[in-house]
């Protein structure tokens, strides 16, 4: 069962990388809208609507994260995070970087100690006004999932026109101020075997997070159920031994089981 969110903001849910975490979609709540169409995505695959949902405005985004911050406090409730995810890529909403300057605004307005998070797919960083709002948040995190082009294709099904060489010089630009995250995962999708935890890729992949250097790596394997059927969960004692080559090059990593 594929999960999609029917609010603007949504939770607290109990997350096992940001803690507390108050979520927000800037997405429609009937349908997936993202630029990649990921095999393990919990929201499905894209699918053509013939209807369109509205995005919620900026200022609808304002209320609901307002209201909801308010009764957190009345309830003696803090958020550790306010994470931007939901129903597909966050910096698609056209008015996102209005949206980030706001959330800072109420989180410093109104809990001071929480973090913004941002959970991107790298695809967009090309626009100035995404780069630009990402470089404020404190957690910038971004979607590298293989370092191989063909395995992106295969893994991540981004459009035509959009290279893994240009998401990497890309997220390359943000000089540290980025945490990469990695989904491993391998099975058989289309009569194709995929797996991007072979010692080619893990090498490739480390390769490039030496050129990145980011804040942190964060790994970790499908958790719900996915869009593509035969997806294997990765043992947490296999991520533990990727994990252990990239601290070994000094970048730390997060494992999440």
């Amino acid at each position: 069962m594929t999960i999609l969110f029917n609010d603007i903001v949504f939770g607290p849910v109990k997350s096992r990388r940001f803690g507390v975490s108050l979520g927000v979609n800037l997405l429609p709540a009937d349908y997936k809208y993202c630029t990649f169409d990921c095999i393990y995505c919990e929201c499905g695959w894209s699918k053509q609507q013939e209807k369109k949902s509205k995005l919620p405005s900026r200022q609808s985004v304002y209320d609901a994260l307002e209201t909801r911050l308010i009764h957190m406090i009345k309830k003696g409730e803090k958020p550790d995070n306010l994470t931007f995810a939901g129903n597909g890529e966050p910096t698609i909403h056209p008015e996102f970087a209005g949206i980030i300057d706001d959330t800072i605004k109420l989180r410093n307005k109104y809990v001071r100690s929480a973090e913004v998070t941002v959970l991107s797919n790298s695809s967009l960083l090309h626009k100035s006004t995404v780069f630009d709002a990402l470089n404020k948040v404190d957690n910038n995190v971004l979607k590298l999932d293989s370092a191989v082009e063909k395995t992106f294709r295969l893994i991540n099904r981004p459009p035509a026109g959009l290279s893994l060489q240009s998401i990497i010089e890309n997220i390359s630009r943000f000089n540290g101020n980025q945490v990469i995250q990695t989904l491993f995962m391998r099975g058989e999708v289309n009569g194709g075997f995929i797996d991007n935890t072979t010692h080619a890729e893990v090498e490739e992949w480390i390769n490039v997070l030496i050129e990145i250097q980011p804040k942190y790596v964060m790994i970790y394997p499908i958790e719900r159920d996915t869009a593509a059927r035969g997806i294997e969960k990765i043992p947490l004692e296999e991520l533990a031994l990727i994990a252990k080559k990239v601290n070994n090059k000094g970048i730390q990593t997060k494992v999440y089981g």
